[in-house]
């Protein structure tokens, strides 16, 4: 049988009955609430926000927190709960990012572009990137109603939004991509360095005009939580995505 694509399709409370979902790729998937019984799982990979995943009876997301946190010592860091701890928090993310630029560097440029499994490059992630910080801090903490630059990128499933940029065609060297990130970087830098208790436990004063997020009031410390978890997601898969790149360098 042919392949079927499912894009931007809502399937909620669809039923799903004697289904072959072998070699399936799910990207983008909203799973929550779902129920699978009777299933045959193997040599599945999932990669994703997980919580209240039962399976067999057994609460297995503490589990995989638990585990990710002794992989990665530093990760427990990307949930602080006051000011010192946002501060160390950024921090953590401007010494590690510094490390994976500096690999990414001794690649060849055209590398940089390259989709490894489909996945964003590197330079669409950082992209990605400048987009969330565009969104959380300079648009929901700071109050700019449109803080886009042409080279932000949001995440693919996100509605076409008037006055946001979309180009995925457009194709900046690392040095060009370098300059936004690094001076959306010094601006996260400067709010969490500035920050006081008050206005961390503080909600946002919702901006006018469409955009991402919605004109809509956040607490500024989900906001700033938001901006760590992306970052440090992001970099975890711009490094997994580098090791195929260098296997691919090595092979040429």
């Amino acid at each position: 049988m042919g392949d079927k694509v499912f894009d931007h399709t809502d399937l909620r409370g669809a039923r799903f009955r004697d289904v072959d979902l072998r070699n399936a790729d799910f990207r983008g998937v909203a799973l929550s609430g779902s129920v699978l019984r009777g299933v045959e799982l193997g040599r599945v990979r999932i990669d994703g926000d997980i919580e209240d995943l039962v399976i067999n009876g057994v609460e297995v997301a503490p589990f995989v927190d638990a585990e990710l946190d002794r992989r990665y010592p530093d990760r427990v860091k990307m949930r602080p709960t006051d000011v010192p701890g946002f501060r160390e928090g950024w921090d953590v993310v401007e010494r590690l990012w510094t490390g994976t630029v500096d690999r990414a560097r001794r690649l060849p440029a055209d590398l940089l572009h390259e989709h490894a499994d489909d996945e964003w490059s590197f330079i669409e992630t950082l992209r990605h990137l400048a987009f969330a910080t565009d969104s959380w801090v300079r648009r929901a903490v700071l109050g700019d109603p449109s803080p886009w630059d042409p080279l932000d990128l949001p995440w693919d499933e996100m509605p076409d939004t008037p006055g946001v940029p979309r180009d995925r065609d457009v194709r900046p060297s690392l040095d060009e991509v370098l300059e936004l990130r690094m001076d959306r970087m010094a601006t996260v830098r400067r709010v969490v360095d500035n920050l006081t208790e008050e206005q961390l436990n503080a909600d946002t004063e919702p901006v006018a005009g469409p955009g991402w997020p919605p004109p809509e009031s956040f607490p500024v410390r989900e906001c700033l939580l938001i901006v760590l978890n992306e970052e440090w997601q992001h970099r975890l898969y711009a490094e997994r995505d580098l090791d195929v790149l260098e296997s691919q360098h090595g092979s040429r």
